[in-house]
């Protein structure tokens, strides 16, 4: 995967951005930062506290990793979704103790659909003030492991990036003037040549097969799994896997 960091530009691309690469047609944007810090010393028990009490996605002062990344759509400011990343070196009950307070101090709640609390990994959904978001923890290397997401509904609408309600949706667009096609979920929708063509398919949650087919021949063959109210980008690029962008 192709990133973006801070002050640094990016080359133009024929192809459909996602995560780093440029979505000429949708005119999507990635970025990501991040950066290591000495390691504390392991606790049985922490009482953690967040390194910036202001900070929408919160990091524990304790940790020894922290890195970000946002997904933006050109024209609006808002990004669409928003990942950290962090490593804790502490136990994973401090960890999610500590971020049930600190992001119920940010208006988010908890919701029970889906939710998994066991002893070396967590998952656990919210709704936001700006949108669903998710909680995963996992153990790795005497740390904990962070992984926090928060999708922005608002954004993402003025961007046509929105599924149907129950629905997921996928974005694809090509940028030379050739024939393409997406072969998907039995049937075959063609892909427009050209810049600012981007197109849009809504299907049920579930797991399908695909095949992207440029001048007659496939380019990539390969599955994906969506969940309602998802938004995935593919790519033309045979090497590049889907990725979700809301």
């Amino acid at each position: 995967m192709t990133t973006v960091r801070r002050g640094t530009k990016v080359p133009a691309r024929w192809r459909l951005f996602v995560c780093g690469l440029a979505l000429l047609a949708g005119g999507l944007v990635a970025a990501s930062a991040g950066g290591w810090m000495p390691h504390p010393s392991l606790q049985t028990s922490a009482v953690l506290t967040p390194a910036d009490p202001n900070a929408d996605m919160p990091v524990p002062k304790q940790h020894s990793f922290s890195s970000s990344n946002t997904t933006h759509a050109t024209g609006i400011e808002v990004p669409l979704r928003v990942g950290l990343e962090t490593h804790v070196q502490a136990q994973l009950s401090d960890v999610l103790a500590f971020y049930r307070t600190e992001l119920a101090k940010r208006g988010w709640e908890e919701k029970p659909d889906g939710a998994v609390v066991a002893a070396d990994h967590v998952q656990l959904a919210f709704a936001s003030p700006k949108g669903p978001a998710t909680l995963k923890l996992g153990r790795a290397k005497d740390e904990t492991i962070v992984s926090l997401v928060q999708r922005n509904t608002e954004a993402a609408a003025k961007a046509n990036f929105l599924p149907i309600a129950g629905q997921a949706r996928l974005i694809f667009g090509y940028l030379v003037a050739d024939v393409a096609s997406l072969m998907i979920n039995d049937q075959t929708v063609k892909i427009a040549g050209g810049v600012n063509h981007p197109q849009a398919l809504d299907l049920p949650p579930g797991t399908y097969s695909y095949k992207l087919v440029l001048s007659g021949y496939p380019v990539r063959t390969d599955s994906i799994t969506v969940a309602s109210g998802e938004t995935w980008s593919l790519t033309l690029d045979d090497d590049k896997k889907p990725d979700q962008i809301y």
